[in-house]
């Protein structure tokens, strides 16, 4: 028997659960069952589109079996799935093949309800198990293999895999309970309450076996002659699920409640979904959909190697639940079923992809989904829990999904001006906005707070213009330029837009120019390659100076498309605009010290960069500036 040691971050782990979620120890059974039906799932694919195992399986019917034992103080789940060999133990139950698996580790909290969540979402569950056991026994033979092997482990440090006798494929876990964990977990009604809870409608039967202590029935004339009735232990097994496929039964015989049991089988999930619809189509494409929208986010949500949420049946048949194409990207945190009659059992990942028929079940999807959000938009406090987890997912789609565009921008909601405790869609801008207002305004940056101060805000709070804060900058940046336009109203950048027009005239536009003309040469002769221009602006109230970009820059106009490739973008020069109403900017136009209109030259260009949340390269020159200049002033 060889003995192995736990990669670093399952020991972590198991220290985690083992003392973290005390109060949620049943989610075991909900794992490990779930992992025996996705066995069977695997195995009822296979049998059916690999010629070499039809024969040997023809009469095959999956099954799942609890076998609780009070005098071994032990419980034991079986099913007669696919099966493991000894590379798929090492791999599956030795080590956490996913990238993020530090991430994970690190989220774990204490908090049982949301680390029990974790667990699931994650992949992890079989180590639950490690929360009742004192010790488990993994006996497992893979389809179409001659070899069966059995994995041991305490939960500690190490585990032990060695070849084993095992007839049929399939899985058995021996679960050795601990002592405190006995009367739970070797209780009929304990186990059947559990099953029920959360795996009623895996589609396989799932049967509890167990021993009852039966009394023989005396007759009248056997009690009046003093015998005593005759005890045994009789051997009994009960189906304890329903073992339907939910999203084949028809809307009317459901229940809320069977959808929210359901989705937390395929979901792992404690919570009840935030939403679900279930759709059955019938004509040129005959399919089933039941679709889940979470309402917490899924933690792999932002990963590269997320894990998708959508399970494919043909027929009733398992196909695949690590199809990303099945729902756009976007989509990814939608949980669910697909069920087509008319894709083939052998359907390859390839032919997925370019199928007809497959295309059609995704765009129908696309609207399904896009729909059922519409409606939670109709309930304000509802769809501001919804937008507060997929809001940043939706505005992808608006990048990704030409044809669904229009619907999802109606579902796109935006912090703004106008209140700073909700947010907004686009079309209740457009409504509020003044009749001569053609145009949605926006800035874009990392920080909220700094955004709704920006200098570049006054004119549009002083003309009453409503601005959207976009304070998503890594997205939004990339994202809003691309919308291009909203029901026929361009989105503006305003760091990179006219002002808002004033009262000025052009005349004294013009004389305003060529009072300052001589001091914008100097700051212009100063500031150098560090500024494109300079030029005095109307769009300021209450700052000296701001910075804006150049509308007609090609390297600006290209932005937002080198970041979507991922290509680093060249840093541009920015446009320096000065307020010739500010006292500073006016005593500086007064101003005979040369050194005096370097450093108030320098200074005015630092803190408009600051104002935007842009880092000054040289902080050191600006403090020091900065102290000259105040020395001066006392």
């Amino acid at each position: 028997m060889a003995k192995h040691e736990f990669q670093t971050e399952v020991g972590q782990l198991l220290q985690l659960m083992t003392h973290s979620l005390y109060s949620h120890k049943e989610i075991f059974i909900r794992e490990l069952v779930s992992n025996a039906s996705d066995a069977i799932d695997k195995l009822n694919y296979v049998r059916l589109t690999d010629a070499n195992l039809k024969d040997s399986y023809s009469d095959w019917s999956g099954q799942v079996n609890i076998k609780i034992d009070n005098e071994d103080n032990s419980i034991t789940i079986a099913d007669n799935g696919i099966g493991m060999n000894e590379e798929d133990l090492i791999a599956s139950i030795g080590t956490i093949a996913k990238s993020g698996t530090k991430s994970f580790v690190d989220a774990m909290t204490g908090d049982a309800k949301k680390d029990s969540n974790l667990i699931g979402q994650f992949g992890v569950g079989f180590y639950s198990v490690f929360m009742v056991a004192s010790k488990v026994d993994v006996i497992s033979k893979k389809a179409g293999e001659e070899t069966a092997y059995k994995w041991s482990s305490d939960g500690t440090g190490s585990f032990e895999l060695a070849p084993c006798i095992k007839e049929s494929s399939g899985t058995v876990i021996y679960i050795k309970l601990k002592d405190e964990e006995v009367s739970d977990y070797t209780s009929k009604s304990n186990i059947e309450s559990v099953v029920k809870k959360y795996s009623n409608h895996i589609a396989y039967p799932i049967f509890l076996n167990y021993s009852e202590e039966v009394t023989e029935e005396l007759s009248d004339e056997d009690k009046e002659s003093g015998k005593e009735a005759q005890t045994s232990i009789e051997k009994k097994r009960e189906q304890i699920n329903e073992a339907t496929a939910l999203w084949t039964q028809s809307k009317s015989k459901l229940k809320a409640e069977d959808y929210n049991d359901f989705y937390k089988t395929i979901s792992h999930d404690s919570e009840d979904p935030m939403a679900y619809v279930h759709t059955r189509a019938e004509g040129v494409n005959n399919y089933t959909t039941l679709f889940y929208i979470p309402k917490t986010a899924p933690m792999d949500m932002y990963r590269v190697d997320f894990q998708t949420g959508v399970k494919l049946y043909v027929k009733r048949v398992f196909i695949t639940d690590d199809e990303k194409e099945l729902l756009p990207t976007y989509l990814r945190f939608v949980r669910g079923v697909i069920d087509s009659d008319d894709l083939p059992l052998n359907v390859s990942r390839e032919l997925l992809q370019e199928n007809k028929v497959m295309a059609n079940i995704k765009q129908a999807s696309i609207k399904k989904v896009l729909s059922e959000i519409k409606k939670l938009a109709k309930d304000e406090e509802k769809y501001s829990e919804f937008t507060a987890q997929y809001n940043r997912p939706l505005k992808e789609g608006v990048y990704q999904d030409h044809m669904n565009k229009d619907a999802i921008l109606g579902l796109v909601r935006y912090k703004s001006t106008n209140d700073d405790s909700k947010m907004t869609s686009l079309k209740d801008y457009k409504e509020r906005a003044n009749s001569e207002q053609k145009a949605i305004f926006y800035i874009v940056g990392d920080d909220e707070r700094v955004l709704r101060n920006s200098p570049l805000m006054e004119s549009y709070k002083k003309n009453e213009i409503e601005v959207l804060v976009l304070d998503d900058k890594e997205i939004d940046e990339v994202i809003t330029p691309a919308i291009g336009a909203y029901q026929e109203w361009e989105l503006k950048d305003i760091t990179s837009c006219e002002a808002p027009k004033t009262e000025q005239s052009e005349e004294e536009v013009k004389e305003i120019e060529e009072k300052f003309k001589s001091i914008v040469e100097k700051i212009t002769n100063v500031l150098g390659e560090s500024v494109k221009e300079v030029k005095t602006t109307n769009r300021l109230s209450d700052s000296p100076s701001c910075v804006v970009k150049d509308p007609n820059d090609p390297m600006a106009q290209m932005a937002s498309m080198m970041k979507a490739m991922g290509q680093e973008v060249p840093e541009s020069a920015p446009i320096l605009e000065i307020n010739p109403d500010h006292a500073i900017v006016k005593s500086l136009n007064g101003c005979s010290d040369d050194t005096m209109i370097e450093d108030v030259s320098w200074l005015l260009l630092d803190q408009a960069k600051m104002s935007e949340g842009i880092e000054i390269k040289d902080t050191v020159a600006f403090v020091s500036r900065l102290n000259k200049v105040m020395a001066r002033a006392l």
